[in-house]
């Protein structure tokens, strides 16, 4: 408990048989089932199901067998962990669950000649919270996913001049759209059209007049299959983290935003301190636990307009839009010190560990590259200061 107590999450620990009467309700109930007989703990998450109907229920130290967790899903459990479940594993469930990331609502543009279909079409999404635009002339597709940033794209088959499988080929055509599903919208039922429309671009083929339901539902798993799909490719898969290439994008962004508006941007390059060491005493998974305890911290602590990468092994590049040099300073200090104070436990001991950080500010320096380079040799200073310390240039 002490562990989420480091990433802001409050706890309170009490035994089966006291929990208050009327506590308010949590976010997450984490149960303790060890040595309790099968019956017992479904009873006992019953009980406490009732109790708190709104918060996520967590076993913790269950049966792993097939049967046990069937039943304890079915007695109101959200999730399950078996008695050898590292903590770890555990511990990131419970800050997954706590994080206060919104997701953005779903985003569709329609291609549609029509407008009385494209409204139809529109209004059928908006019931299910999906944000829609709409252009009726396919020339303009390639600006309305550009501006719009959709993650779906629902195409009419046969426009004046232009047909959806046209359409699709020329989005094709450049790279940032490859991945964006397109479902076609037709009258025509004839299978070999629709399979030869698949086959050059197309992900679905829906047949005019649609089941709004069943529309609302195609669309949605559509959309939630691309996003984890960007998000695989985007993310690092350890820390959760932006990877190299896209916080080395997004940091280009970044800078010519303020270029732009003759903004400020700060740019921090962060490395844990004898990394090495750790995991040649600990071991890898140990290692990997100190990595996406200082991920979550990070996410945790910065802002949302602020972005945070795995830059490589145990480095991360931090981007902090508007922030001067001294700004970035004051907040990643603060996480320094927290970071430092974070235990973890290794067979009967315990050890903890911190990092350096070198800090370089726009327009001080004006290239990302370069900017880059002014955090790295901040932290290399850092690092021949001593360790455990945030070093400032420009």
């Amino acid at each position: 408990m002490t562990q989420l107590e480091y990433f802001s999450i409050q706890t309170e620990v009490y035994p089966w048989q006291s929990v208050p009467t009327k506590a308010e309700e949590p976010s997450i109930v984490l149960l303790d089932t060890q040595s309790m007989p099968l019956e017992e703990a479904c009873e006992q998450i019953k009980a406490m199901r009732t109790r708190f109907a709104a918060s996520k229920l967590i076993a913790h130290r269950f049966p792993a067998d097939f049967n046990s967790i069937k039943a304890a899903l079915k007695a109101g459990c959200d999730y399950c962990f078996a008695d050898a479940t590292p903590q770890t594993v555990i511990l990131a469930k419970i800050i997954e669950l706590c994080s206060n990331e919104e997701e953005a609502p779903y985003r569709v543009l329609v291609v549609e000649d029509s407008l009385t279909a494209s409204k139809s079409i529109q209004r059928t999404l908006s019931q299910s919270g999906i944000e829609s635009l709409a252009v009726m002339n396919p020339a303009e597709v390639l600006t309305g996913l550009r501006s719009f940033q959709p993650d779906l794209i629902l195409m009419d088959m046969y426009m004046p001049d232009c047909t959806g499988v046209e359409a699709t080929r020329v989005i094709r055509q450049h790279a940032e759209f490859l991945s964006t599903p397109v479902i076609y919208l037709s009258g025509d039922g004839d299978m070999a059209l629709q399979v030869d429309a698949l086959r050059l671009g197309g992900d679905h083929f829906l047949t005019k007049p649609f089941n709004p339901v069943f529309l609302n539902a195609v669309v949605k798993s559509k959309i939630e299959r691309y996003r984890t799909l960007r998000r695989s490719m985007l993310h690092d898969g350890l820390t959760g983290l932006l990877n190299h290439r896209t916080v080395k994008e997004r940091l280009a962004t970044a800078v010519n935003a303020a270029n732009i508006k003759n903004g400020l941007l700060a740019v921090a390059m962060i490395d844990i301190d004898y990394f090495k060491t750790v995991n040649d005493k600990y071991g890898h998974p140990m290692g990997d636990q100190v990595l996406r305890s200082l991920a979550w911290l990070l996410k945790q602590r910065l802002r949302k307009t602020d972005l945070v990468g795995r830059y490589g092994g145990e480095e991360f590049l931090v981007i902090l839009p508007g922030s001067t040099a001294d700004q970035a300073y004051e907040i990643l200090d603060r996480i320094r010190r927290d970071f430092s104070h974070i235990k973890y436990s290794f067979a009967d001991t315990w050890f903890d560990t911190t990092f350096s950080a070198g800090v370089s500010q726009f327009p001080a320096t004006t290239s990302a590259e370069a900017l880059i380079k002014d955090a790295d040799e901040a932290l290399y200073d850092a690092k021949q200061g001593g360790r455990n310390c945030v070093i400032t240039r420009g």
